[in-house]
């Protein structure tokens, strides 16, 4: 039991700390579940304690989230946000809907995950080298002011974190950079985006797998959860600004050290 709540936790802390930075939660979430030989409760697992993560943008963005709920009747500028954040949104929601099947029984199946995951941490660790220095110099600076156009696109690129192993605010953030958008910028704009993206896929998730929701089952994803929203709410204050000063290269040789590595215990048959 105590050995449980332990992997639960440990399970939750790398939730929290890899979430938004560019290396794949859920790829870490599922190497971490088959290497150490944990199956927590049910596939819901993981999206919640996801959703902890989530939770501390709301929470350390409260005041930009405040201003944009109180403002939509009243203010151009708060709907013309809200606006841009659904319509980032939508791409991934629609394919998330049209593919899940494909996703969980596919993509996420044990006997193929790994080698999917391994694949996509190394080719995304190659393009954030090669994509950090071609990428244009940024037209849009403000992630709270992006067009909608701007919005939709880098919707699109979400869809691309469907397969494990590619991160979604890496998929965002570099996607953003490719159109433009300043890398700060769109940073701040995928921790908005991430709100709806995760309740979404938490509400869905906890209908779909609600026959699985036990009291154990229960106990074990509230842990996980907090723990991700403690460790989250430490990055998300801190991630911008180290990326303003480092770019995003230290997670592009990470990735790629860390699928090389996962190649290797595949190929010594874990």
């Amino acid at each position: 039991m105590l050995f449980s709540i332990f992997l639960v936790i440990l399970l939750g802390f790398i939730e929290g700390l890899t979430e938004f930075l560019p290396v794949s939660s859920t790829a870490h979430l599922l190497i971490g579940e088959q290497v150490l030989g944990f199956h927590p409760p049910g596939e819901v697992f993981p999206i919640v304690i996801q959703f902890g993560a989530i939770l501390a943008v709301v929470v350390a963005y409260w005041r930009k989230f405040w201003d944009v709920t109180v403002g939509l009747p009243t203010k151009a500028e708060a709907r013309q946000f809200a606006l841009g954040v659904f319509v980032a949104f939508l791409p991934a929601a629609v394919a998330g809907l049209a593919l899940h099947g494909f996703i969980k029984d596919v993509l996420f199946d044990p006997s193929v995950s790994l080698i999917v995951i391994a694949v996509a941490l190394i080719v995304g660790g190659v393009l954030i080298l090669v994509l950090e220095r071609i990428a244009p110099a940024p037209a849009y600076k403000d992630g709270d002011h992006l067009p909608l156009w701007k919005c939709f696109q880098i919707g699109l690129c979400q869809c691309l974190a469907l397969v494990p192993g590619v991160s979604r605010s890496g998929a965002t953030i570099l996607g953003g950079m490719l159109l433009g958008v300043e890398r700060k910028a769109g940073a701040a704009f995928t921790f908005y985006l991430a709100v709806p993206t995760m309740l979404a896929a938490t509400v869905y998730d906890l209908y779909k797998n609600r026959a699985l929701l036990t009291a154990d089952a229960t106990l074990d994803i509230a842990i996980g959860f907090i723990v991700s929203f403690i460790v989250a709410y430490v990055v998300v204050k801190t991630f911008i600004a180290f990326i303003g000063r480092y770019g995003l290269q230290p997670f592009g040789w990470y990735r790629i050290a860390a699928g090389l590595a996962l190649l290797g215990y595949i190929a010594l048959g874990r």
